[in-house]
């Protein structure tokens, strides 16, 4: 059993396609087909069903695929390794983060690393804190960006508190409380809203300050991103309501500050395991931040 053929087995079963996964591994499909097969008879199991229209792994497949990817993870790992001992850091650095972070410019935290560490191999994933956390949990992710509400902690993982922040509401420019200077939950409890999905910490934020205050509000429109978010207030669809230090970064809404109002924390997360070389570096630039300056 070689590297490469997991490499094979794991791009064919995220493609679903073995043209597809031949082009990612840039390998003509025959090559590709002629190790596949050269596998299934070691394992003594087909890996793949195959028609004509589509191809999707066997039980025997999905129980290889996790531990295929941990051997190219260890693999990787260990490269980088050996190549920070010679001075040299490589590998890759998987970060996750919340849409609306403000404890760190993290664009320009990236930019910077990468220049000073251009081997290194960034990716970045944008999405809700609960499923953030749950892949640096799994290893999926080296590091994430988190905003929860005060009364939750991260949990099994390693991490610190990077910042405490209110919410403010965000309005159409010709609302009602546009000009207003401040606003109670209790007047916003009969406004239409626009917010994240139910269940994410980012609508438990809001959720929970509104039950605290006894009264419960319409969530019309539930989305995933802060721009969607702004892009329908503009519209005056809903009010929405957003983290105070974030809420100067949306376009075309007025701002208004909120007596009582709901707190998130923002929390800088990694996994419990021995950080990669990469992420490391990374954790460590981010304590100094002269480290993330480009001279």
């Amino acid at each position: 059993m070689e590297l490469q053929q997991m490499r094979y087995v794991v791009a064919v079963a995220e493609t679903a396609n073995f043209t597809r996964a031949a082009e990612r591994c840039r390998v003509v499909q025959s090559a590709l087909s002629h190790q596949i097969a050269r596998l299934e008879r070691e394992l003594g199991a087909r890996l793949f069903d195959r028609t004509s229209r589509r191809v999707r792994l066997t039980p025997a497949g999905e129980a290889f695929l996790p531990a295929a990817r941990q051997a190219l993870d260890a693999a990787e790992r260990a490269r980088a390794e050996v190549a920070a001992a010679s001075g040299e850091l490589r590998g890759q650095l998987a970060i996750g983060t919340i849409p609306t972070v403000t404890a760190v410019d993290l664009p320009s935290a990236l930019k910077s690393f990468h220049v000073r560490h251009p081997r290194v191999r960034i990716t970045l994933r944008v999405g809700a804190s609960d499923e953030l956390a749950e892949q640096v949990r799994q290893g999926t992710l080296d590091i994430a960006f988190l905003g929860l509400p005060p009364d939750v902690q991260p949990k099994g993982v390693r991490g610190r508190a990077l910042a405490r922040g209110e919410l403010v509401a965000v309005v159409a420019p010709g609302h009602p409380l546009a000009d207003m200077a401040d606003v109670d939950l209790r007047r916003l409890s009969s406004e239409v809203f626009v917010d994240f999905p139910a269940g994410t910490a980012a609508r438990a934020q809001s959720d929970e300050a509104f039950a605290a205050a006894g009264v419960s509000r319409e969530v019309a429109f539930e989305i995933t991103n802060a721009d969607l978010l702004a892009r329908l207030v503009r519209l005056g669809l809903g009010i929405g309501m957003m983290p105070a230090a974030f809420a100067p970064e949306l376009r075309d809404v007025r701002v208004v500050e909120l007596r009582d109002p709901p707190t998130r924390v923002e929390h800088l997360i990694w996994s419990r395991q021995r950080p990669s070389p990469a992420a490391a570096a990374f954790l460590d630039a981010l304590d100094n931040p002269a480290a993330l300056t480009v001279t």
